[in-house]
């Protein structure tokens, strides 16, 4: 049975070395306005998504926290509902632990940014501000762009020129990128903002790359700033292949940072020692290749997170605290990279298998195909199905086609995903009732418990988690519509976009990019610098 935890014992889980999780089950919005430092964000909409893949055993003691109390003891009742045995909540939550003087923090991902400007500082990681670099580009000066992000991010804008090149694969791919470049072209790695710059900048950097190399600094977005265009829709995102020289450079850079970093390299029979491990206790084990490489094959009971990415959100990787990682690629380079990094960021017990994916062949081991994420070694959770609950809850939950719901509208419609989603385009007269507030905000729209209610969702997955708490709740007669307005749009009916309707300002999205606005993007990416300034002072 959950049990309250009060902040004072949470400061004792943060400060010992036993594995937890702190989970906050706010939205994204109200995460990055403020949160407890080292808590990872899960939005209670997402809870039967991804708690299985982000705390994989279910005996691991998993807190979980929101503001004021109100939401977590639905969280817990949902996290219950789901299996997990050890599951606590913070008393009186952020607010009452930021009243008793316990610390709090702005931002998402703030370990690794907070880490990125640390090596920034520490290292002196080279730069190149948007001027200089559009003044350089404008003389005709020989260099390569590379950018760091993933590949979805890049096509959707890029600096103009640039290639793809995420930043798990730098170390391993370099040698071949440069190859028929003259020895005067500069290296430029670029991302959005900061942390993906600097951290594939201090890869070339400390790999000794034999040519200028600096980071963009503050990314696409210092470029917006600087009042340059970006580009749309690149298509420079073909990965070279790698040669015998390319690779041999990455693994004997590899090999040295795992030594200098303390990363463990294990053997097909370590690798099994660990995950008989994984039945009585959480660890992560993580497939950092790109995702054509992954669907083509790998170990079961690896989770797919590009290196790059790991990096980037390893709060969102690493949920539970003093949890082994084990890191896998084709061979070494990129796993053992990846753990050199989270070596770096303070973890204590990081692994990278010895030849990955090609060893465990050898020795006679099945590889998997497909993008099964959340696969445990013993298969009990696949990341490919539908959890259990969406499934009670399809069993439970009357459906309806789109031209159903066309041609007999019900008394309220309710859509409940994000204010985002809504904007981009809902069935004309929905009403915009988030998921994570639907108990305390759905009688606004919906007049009685006998109403005839259909909800709708992106997808037709929250909407028939909604409609099963609605039904709950007392309402009698709710259903859902079938695939969500994905189906909508596919049966050529008509939707209606903006925020019609919807009188609280939204506090769950978090924009990033180009969607921020100029005042946004010149606060952030001075908060993400100031984090650095600690690191200057000790310098």
């Amino acid at each position: 049975m959950a049990q309250p935890i009060t902040p004072a014992q949470l400061d004792d889980l943060f400060n010992g070395s036993a594995p937890f999780a702190l989970v906050d089950v706010r939205e994204a919005g109200e995460y990055n306005a403020s949160h407890i430092p080292g808590s990872s964000l899960m939005p209670r909409r997402m809870l039967e998504f991804d708690l299985p893949v982000a705390i994989p055993h279910i005996d691991s003691l998993t807190v979980l926290c929101d503001d004021d109390g109100q939401r977590v003891a639905k969280a817990v009742a949902t996290v219950e509902a789901m299996g997990y045995s050890n599951v606590g909540w913070l008393d009186g939550g952020v607010n009452r632990w930021m009243s008793l003087d316990y610390p709090t923090e702005w931002g998402v991902n703030v370990p690794s940014k907070d880490f990125g400007e640390k090596v920034e500082v520490v290292h002196h990681v080279p730069e190149i501000d948007a001027i200089e670099l559009r003044s350089r580009m404008d003389l005709g000066e020989k260099m390569v762009i590379l950018d760091t992000r993933t590949p979805e991010e890049y096509r959707r804008f890029c600096i103009p020129g640039g290639q793809s090149l995420p930043g798990g694969e730098l170390a391993l791919r370099i040698t071949d990128v440069t190859a028929d470049l003259d020895p005067d072209t500069t290296v430029v790695i670029n991302c959005a903002g900061r942390t993906r710059s600097i951290i594939g900048t201090r890869i070339l950097q400390r790999m000794g790359l034999d040519r200028d190399i600096v980071g963009l600094k503050n990314g696409t977005s210092g470029w917006v700033l600087a009042g340059y265009e970006l580009e749309s829709g690149a298509d420079r995102d073909e990965l070279p292949q790698v040669s015998a020289e390319g690779r041999a450079a990455a693994e004997a850079y590899a090999d040295r940072c795992a030594a200098e970093d303390g990363v463990d390299f294990l053997d097909v029979v370590g690798l099994e020692r660990l995950a008989e491990r994984s039945r009585s206790e959480t660890v992560y084990f993580i497939d950092v290749r790109t995702a054509e490489e992954y669907a083509a094959g790998h170990i079961p009971g690896f989770r797919w997170f590009p290196g790059g990415q790991c990096v980037q959100r390893s709060d969102d990787v690493a949920v539970v605290k003093n949890a082994p990682l084990v890191f896998c690629c084709d061979g070494r380079a990129r796993a053992a990279l990846t753990g050199s990094w989270y070596r770096q960021l303070g973890h204590g017990e990081v692994y990278a298998l010895n030849g990955g994916t090609e060893a465990w062949a050898v020795a006679g081991k099945s590889l998997e195909s497909g993008r099964n994420v959340g696969a445990r070694f013993d298969g009990s959770i696949g990341g490919a199905g539908e959890p259990e609950l969406v499934t009670a809850a399809r069993n439970s939950v009357p459906s309806i086609t789109a031209q159903e719901l066309e041609s007999d509208r019900p008394d309220a419609i309710l859509f409940v995903d994000t204010s985002q989603d809504f904007s981009r385009g809902h069935v004309p007269g929905a009403h915009w009732v988030p998921r994570g507030w639907l108990e305390w905000q759905v009688a606004e729209h919906v007049a009685s418990e006998d109403a005839r209610v259909v909800v709708t969702c992106g997808d037709g997955r929250q909407s028939l988690l909604a409609a099963a708490t609605l039904q709950s709740m007392g309402f009698t007669n709710v259903g859902v519509l079938d695939g969500g307005v994905a189906s909508w749009r596919a049966a050529g009916l008509p939707v209606e976009t903006g925020l019609s309707g919807v009188m609280r300002t939204p506090a769950d999205v978090v924009f990033s990019g180009p969607d921020r606005t100029y005042a946004d993007m010149q606060n952030y990416l001075r908060w993400e610098e100031q984090l650095g300034d600690k690191y200057a002072a000790a310098d």
